[in-house]
């Protein structure tokens, strides 16, 4: 399986190859050349299998044995999914009138990025220990990637990992549960600014592709093809959990609702449909609505600023993986995609092609919420079904509730819910509700933290070269005594 940019012109590369680089040297990311086409008699054999093994199975597809054999990649993913406090790892609630709510959040930071990061730090530790090399991984969050990253490499001997988070903007549970793992090859830096601008100091130390190869460098963002990988198990899963029978002619649809900010999530289930899989998408975003404007309108472009709301995680305006996602749609048009996103950057503003547009409208519909409707949502699920929902799963169910409400005839429906309510009580208290917190969670308030600020006014590029370059440092001395 080889890998391609989704703005062309560069070599291709394996599965090892587009792991270790997050970004392609040109700025795009990083694509199978080819989806494998899966049957009928593929999708009943994987019909009945666990949310491990179906991981299992599509990594063995997009990674194969000649990079980690067989038994190898079964041994890694067990090992990834070892500390999830679910025995099915993720789980299906079935709730009234037709709600069924995916619950993607078993793991240690009660957030899905758990799965996909558990996985890709596995399979890096892997490849690493092969070939006696370190990396440092740098990550910038709006909340849950930097836990669930740090969380993944924590202690690991040939892993530093550096995350930029927006001080101040994402929750106190969130911040602390970076801020308080002192594992020295930990390093979280605190920015005064939002997501989207803290990406551009990661983006400009990626664009220097010598700076990025001498030190090693790779980012566990969502533009890493890896989390992709393992999140497209969640549409699989979720058809699978919800479709009434795989033995009619066609087989039949189901609805997944996808909330989203980066949309990795989102190119996941395009994919997953790409390759095969009967799901129609519906992706519902916050007030932060460059997704929705794009499906609707074609509109890909920035608004005046990021609006802070209650679904704190998803208060993004450059969805990144909407690139892959044009990509796919425009049938691996490289030269196109290349265009757009250049513009994009250029000009913070595109219009879709025409056909483009129609391509996009037809494999998604979309939604944006308001955090009034978030709250409404969290209180009508509580009351109907003593269910408490996140802020961000509450954005795909108030969907599901709208459709339920005009009595639209629709296909059995799944709603992906990508983090505990315990991680967001300023949420639940808004809504009215009351929480009881997870002592696990109740315990960070007593931990000692470690966090450096990134101040306006600082030079955040230089800083974070700074700080890759005493890494390297560190990492070669003892290295090299080792090797002498």
């Amino acid at each position: 399986m080889w890998y391609i940019s989704t703005r062309g012109m560069t070599p291709r590369v394996d599965f090892e190859g587009a792991l270790f680089s997050g970004y392609a040297p040109n700025g795009g990311l990083f694509m199978p050349e080819e989806l494998p086409q899966l049957g009928r008699e593929t999708l009943r054999q994987w019909s009945v299998l666990s949310y491990p093994s179906l991981v299992k199975e599509l990594c063995a597809l997009f990674i194969g044995p000649e990079l980690i054999p067989r038994d190898d990649l079964n041994d890694l993913i067990d090992r990834a999914f070892s500390r999830f406090c679910h025995r099915e790892v993720v789980h299906l609630s079935r709730l009234r009138k037709g709600l069924n709510v995916l619950e993607l959040w078993h793991g240690v930071t009660y957030a899905f990025k758990d799965l996909s990061l558990s996985c890709t730090a596995q399979f890096l530790q892997y490849f690493l220990e092969k070939k006696e090399k370190h990396v440092t991984v740098v990550v910038g969050t709006s909340g849950d990637t930097g836990s669930a990253a740090i969380e993944s490499v924590q202690g690991a001997k040939n892993v530093d990992i550096i995350v930029l988070l927006p001080k101040g903007r994402c929750t106190k549970i969130q911040e602390l549960q970076m801020t308080t793992v002192l594992k020295e090859n930990v390093h979280v830096f605190g920015v005064e600014g939002n997501s989207d601008e803290l990406d551009e100091p990661i983006k400009a130390v990626f664009a220097d592709v010598a700076f990025v190869k001498k030190h090693n460098l790779m980012s566990l963002n969502s533009i890493n093809w890896s989390r992709v990988l393992v999140q497209m198990a969640h549409h699989f899963f979720a058809y699978f959990q919800c479709a009434p029978s795989l033995d009619t002619h066609p087989l039949p649809a189901v609805e997944v609702v996808v909330p989203t900010g980066a949309a990795g999530n989102l190119a996941a289930g395009c994919i997953a449909q790409k390759m095969g899989l009967p799901i129609r998408l519906v992706v519902a975003v916050n007030r932060n609505d460059i997704i929705h404007r794009t499906v609707q309108w074609g509109d890909f472009s920035l608004s005046k600023a990021v609006k802070p709301t209650l679904a704190s995680a998803m208060d993004i305006q450059v969805p990144y993986n909407m690139e892959r996602i044009f990509w796919l749609l425009s049938g691996s048009d490289s030269q196109m995609t290349r265009a757009l996103m250049e513009q994009f950057e250029r000009t913070q503003s595109v219009s879709l092609p025409k056909e483009l547009h129609s391509k996009l409208s037809e494999a998604v519909t979309s939604e944006s919420v308001s955090d009034e409707a978030i709250t409404q949502t969290m209180g009508r699920c509580w009351e109907e079904n003593q269910y408490l929902l996140c802020p961000h799963s509450a954005v795909a169910v108030s969907y599901h509730y709208q459709q339920t409400d005009r009595q639209q005839p629709s296909p059995p429906r799944c709603c992906l819910a990508p983090a505990s309510a315990a991680k967001f009580p300023e949420a639940v208290l808004a809504a009215g509700l009351i929480l009881e917190t997870p002592s696990e969670i109740l315990a960070l308030e007593q931990k000692e933290t470690r966090c450096t600020p990134m101040r306006r006014g600082d030079d955040w590029t230089l800083m974070l070269r700074d700080t890759i370059e005493d890494l390297s440092q560190q990492w070669r001395g003892p290295f090299l005594n080792a090797r002498e």
